[in-house]
């Protein structure tokens, strides 16, 4: 259980950005009586997602490396760019763009910046799904294993 974590996390990261992003939120604006209800919901949403994929970025930093060891396991060096950039890229979304977005300033620049950041957050997030799946059966590195370089 404990090597496949990692991957469940990822999942859930992108999963719930996915689900969010290009599901929910369309269909708010398709179904409810008027953009403004739909946009507060859109945004509530939005606020909820952001700590989603704060703790899940949290949680894959803690796992990243065995107890004791010094070295990341291989999805982790792999991945920590994505880790990092997703989650740097839902907190600036949330305390830079959204409010904003919320106040109605220039509407159609931060919607736009907004949209970017997310879309961008969900390809870090696929990236980090990626390589957790891709290097879900690697072994643990070793301390006794000689290092290049």
């Amino acid at each position: 259980m404990r090597d496949r974590f990692p991957v469940l996390v990822a999942a859930l990261w992108w999963g719930s950005l996915t689900t969010i992003g290009f599901l929910v939120v369309p269909l708010l604006f398709a179904h409810l009586p008027s953009p403004m209800v739909a946009g507060n919901m859109a945004a509530k949403l939005f606020a909820a997602q952001t700590w989603v994929s704060v703790a899940c970025c949290l949680a894959l930093l803690l796992v990243s490396r065995p107890k004791q060891a010094v070295a990341q396991y291989p999805w982790a060096q792999a991945a920590m760019v994505f880790i990092l950039g997703g989650m740097l890229l839902a907190l600036a979304t949330q305390f830079g763009v959204a409010p904003r977005i919320v106040a109605r300033q220039d509407l159609r620049l931060w919607h736009s910046v907004g949209t970017l950041m997310y879309a961008l957050q969900w390809c870090c997030a696929l990236a980090v799904f990626w390589h957790t799946l891709r290097h879900d059966s690697d072994p643990e590195p070793s301390e006794s294993q000689p290092t290049a370089g």
